[in-house]
């Protein structure tokens, strides 16, 4: 385990703009998230990658009018993209043979893919480099997928052992979300991330994560290759931005905290930011 994720480490990751930067060099998420169950979650993805500070979303979704309604700047026609975000708000037991097709493109692709929820089912196989962002329940469905046994999920112990598998076992990055997350990479590389509130705990707040990893991926899609352990820092990366976020969000609404939802966490995702690239 390589101990806990830091503010540091954080801003070992980030990239500040420079003069010579556009739209396309400060990186380009594709999201293909949201239902019509669900058209809530691609709404926080999205503001969450804006707000993170990606120079382009590009949104293939079923909640492409309420996206744009929230968020006019982003671009709703196919085109190339540095990252993707798939799954959040989706159902496998509802998606249809045309959305599995796509879906699988994605994931047998070049670029780095952040999986969540409703895509986890079609992980195993992929070709494409990939951070997958399971909560428990998710995260054993996943392991069974991929023959491994059962673990104690309340120890945190046995969390960090059984991420670790299951990044080797995938050739991918673990995001393994929980009070405390976990963050594993096929080396045998982890972490701990530490940062948040229990204010957290609310619904939505995993979708305002994806658009988080997803932005830092893309973000970072033209310094280089992207291997499995800097998509897993990335990551790590994400989980500790988003849990600063809330931690200022819960602030703000008054002494010792208070309650707040998910885009009250992405409304917090810039000052966040800022703080650590200006070292606060």
């Amino acid at each position: 385990m390589g101990g806990s994720w830091t503010a540091s480490d954080v801003a070992g990751l980030l990239r500040r703009p420079t003069a010579t930067d556009d739209k396309y060099s400060r990186g380009v998420l594709g999201i293909r998230t949201g239902s019509e169950l669900y058209p809530g979650a691609a709404v926080l993805g999205v503001e969450a990658a804006w707000r993170t500070g990606v120079g382009m979303v590009r949104y293939v979704g079923a909640a492409r009018d309420l996206v744009l309604q929230r968020r006019p700047e982003t671009v709703t026609q196919d085109g190339r993209v540095q990252a993707w975000l798939i799954g959040s708000g989706t159902d496998a037991s509802a998606r249809r043979g045309d959305e599995t097709h796509a879906l699988r493109a994605i994931l047998a692709g070049d670029v780095p893919v952040v999986v969540d929820a409703g895509a986890l089912d079609l992980v195993v196989g992929a070709t494409a480099p990939l951070v997958v962002t399971p909560h428990a329940r998710e995260h054993a469905k996943l392991r069974s997928a991929l023959g491994l046994g059962e673990y104690d999920a309340a120890d945190p112990d046995s969390r960090a052992r059984a991420a670790a598998e299951t990044a080797a076992a995938l050739g991918g990055a673990v995001l393994l979300k929980g009070s405390a997350t976990v963050v594993a990479a096929p080396s045998g590389w982890s972490t701990v991330v530490e940062a948040g509130t229990p204010w957290l705990a609310t619904a939505g707040t995993g979708d305002v994560l994806g658009g988080v990893v997803g932005a830092l991926v893309a973000g970072a899609a033209d310094d280089g290759s992207l291997d499995a352990e800097r998509l897993a820092r990335l990551a790590a990366s994400g989980a500790w931005l988003h849990g600063h976020a809330a931690n200022l969000a819960a602030a703000a609404a008054g002494k010792g905290g208070g309650p707040i939802t998910a885009l009250d966490v992405a409304d917090a995702l810039p000052r966040a930011v800022a703080e650590v690239l200006a070292g606060g």
